[in-house]
Formats: C-alpha cells, sequence, structure tokens
C-alpha cells in the first residue's frame, strides 16, 4: 500500500512540474507576443518619420540638427540587437520626436499644413498605441517575473532555465520638456 502512495505522490508531483513548466512557457510566449505589439507599433512609427520629416524640412529647412537627430535616434533602433538596446533607442527617438514637435509649433504656416496635420495625427495615434504595448508588455513581463520566483515554482523555473525579463523603463530625461533654441 505504501508504493501506491509513494507512486501517487510522485505522479502528482510530476503533474504539477508539468503544468508549471507549461505555465512558464506560455507566460514567456506573451511576454514575446507583447514585445512584438510593441515592435509593431514602432514600425508603423518609423514607417510615418521620412514623410513627417520631409514634410517639415519644406518649411523649416534651417532645423537640420533636429531632422538629423530624428533620422539617426530612428536608424539606432533599427540597427538594436536586443530589446534592452531597442529600449534605450526607442526612449531616444521619442525624445527627438518631441523635438520635432516644438520646432513645428514655430511655424504657423507649417502647422496649418493638410500633410502636417494628417501626418501628426498619425503619429500621436502611433504613440499612443505604443504607450499602451508598452503598458502592455510590462504587465505580462511582471507576471511572468513574479511566477518564476514563486516557490515551489521557482524550482522548475530553474531548471527550465527561465529567467527574468526586462521591463520597458522612461529613459532617462523623460520627464523633461524639449528646449528649442533659434
Amino acid at each position: 500500500m505504501w508504493i501506491f502512495i509513494g507512486i501517487g505522490i510522485v505522479v502528482l508531483i510530476s503533474l504539477w512540474g508539468v503544468a508549471t513548466y507549461n505555465r512558464f512557457v506560455t507566460l514567456k510566449g506573451r511576454v514575446k507576443n507583447a514585445w512584438a505589439q510593441i515592435e509593431v507599433n514602432v514600425k508603423r512609427r518609423f514607417d510615418l518619420i521620412p514623410n513627417l520629416v520631409n514634410t517639415v524640412k519644406g518649411y523649416a529647412a534651417h532645423e537640420s540638427k533636429t531632422l538629423e537627430g530624428v533620422t539617426e535616434a530612428r536608424t539606432k533602433y533599427l540597427s538594436a540587437g536586443t530589446p534592452t538596446d531597442q529600449m534605450k533607442a526607442n526612449g531616444e527617438l521619442s525624445g527627438m520626436l518631441s523635438r520635432l514637435f516644438a520646432v513645428a509649433e514655430a511655424y504657423p504656416d507649417l502647422k496649418a499644413n493638410a500633410n502636417f496635420i494628417e501626418l501628426s495625427k498619425e503619429l500621436s495615434k502611433t504613440e499612443d498605441k505604443i504607450a499602451f504595448a508598452r503598458q502592455f508588455y510590462n504587465d505580462t513581463v511582471m507576471k511572468f517575473n513574479i511566477g518564476i520566483k514563486q516557490i515551489p515554482a521557482s524550482i522548475i523555473a530553474g531548471i527550465g532555465g527561465f529567467t527574468e525579463e526586462p521591463y520597458f523603463e522612461a529613459e532617462e530625461g523623460a520627464h523633461e520638456t524639449p528646449k528649442v533654441e533659434f
């Protein structure tokens, strides 16, 4: 009889281990999907940027430093290899876009231009989608990171090689208003 109880305990522990491992696989997949959603929206942003920059160039040719900064930040993101590097480059791009819109405020004709208005609206919608996707990503990462630290599930996480995922954090200087000097 003790053998059956022992076998039953081993079977239950094994089933728990498999279920826990599968839960971590699912959570890891959700983290990857959440990151992919950020990338989809960032790609949309990147598709809009050249058109916006070209529209601004026509009105504010002497603002080349800001326009070059936007282009460089976009290129930096595209060449970033890891999510952490992409997060940092994305922060730089957000800062440069803020400067670009601050420059646009100084040009009434530009602000009234139909192309600029439409591109600005689309970029604004995209920025909102990116913000939502970042929040969703961080919520998903939080669930995953907590799950792999909880005892006794942390044992399965260690055996399965599951490690913490990074949060998408606000870049340094994100709370500062961009300065535009003429």
